[in-house]
């Protein structure tokens, strides 16, 4: 697998407007607070995260659509920081599905293949339909919960944004060693996710192995030393640090000590 995903680049597109739609009602539902605190992201308020989230997608529609070849600073992308006024839930959520409009559009014209500046080795606009597929899907959830609202991601989704961060974990752990990384790394250690209410064609089952070379990981159904089991939202957002262990209706079977290792350290790679 690489960086570049398995939904392909239409669905990624599709993915991108059906949750800034979904993002968009959170910030204009009865009785949501803009102030709101964001218990997954405790130095945000919702409006904030929802600023941060628009403000990334109209900094890659700037890459893509200019075809940069090198970063662009925040401050050259324009309307990166949303309305002037604040606590707005109108003028966000205006300026939130231009955000997004501008994003569709720039990546549906380009294709996947358009060669563009990337962080990750994958240096297309590919890349940047996935990544920003997940990036609204995590935040969306931070969104949600500071609201209180329900979360609901489409499967293919889910089970993608899992494959992602595995492979962004492997990547940085390759290319960017950080001291953290390397208690990740040793013989005999390895970590099973299952979604227990996935379809069989899904395959939404991940075996992660912790070796002397670095993070090596599969899809499939094997024992291992540590299992996450529950529903397949449940187990994104509690592998993306977003749910407790413990809370909903996750399962830990086997060494948990490993998990939580693996959850305080795969940030770093």
């Amino acid at each position: 697998m690489t960086l570049l995903g398995l939904l392909g680049h239409d669905r990624y597109c599709d993915a991108i407007e059906l949750q800034v739609r979904q993002l968009r009602d959170v910030v204009t539902s009865d009785g949501v607070e803009l102030s709101a605190a964001v218990p997954t992201c405790p130095d945000w308020s919702l409006e904030q995260l929802v600023r941060h989230t628009g403000g990334a997608l109209r900094w890659v529609e700037l890459i893509v659509r200019t075809r940069a070849q090198e970063n662009i600073p925040d401050e050259d992308v324009p309307l990166a920081e949303g309305p002037e006024a604040e606590g707005d839930p109108a003028a966000l959520d205006a300026w939130l599905a231009e955000s997004g409009e501008m994003l569709v559009g720039t990546l549906r014209e380009a294709g996947p293949d358009v060669k563009v500046w990337a962080w990750a080795g994958v240096l297309n606009s590919g890349f940047w339909a996935r990544r920003m597929t997940h990036e609204l899907a995590i935040h969306r959830a931070d969104a949600t919960l500071a609201a209180g609202l329900p979360y609901e991601v489409d499967p293919d989704v889910a089970a993608d944004a899992i494959d992602e961060w595995l492979e962004i974990v492997e990547f940085v752990q390759r290319t960017q060693p950080h001291d953290a990384a390397k208690e990740l790394r040793g013989p005999g250690r390895s970590i099973h996710l299952h979604a227990t209410d996935a379809t069989p064609e899904l395959n939404a089952e991940w075996v992660v192995e912790l070796t002397e070379e670095g993070v090596a990981w599969r899809r499939g159904h094997e024992k291992a030393t540590v299992a996450l089991r529950g529903p397949l939202t449940e187990v994104l957002l509690a592998f993306y640090r977003r749910l407790p262990l413990d809370a909903g209706r996750l399962e830990v079977l086997g060494e948990r000590e490993l998990l939580d290792f693996w959850l305080e350290r795969a940030t770093f790679g």
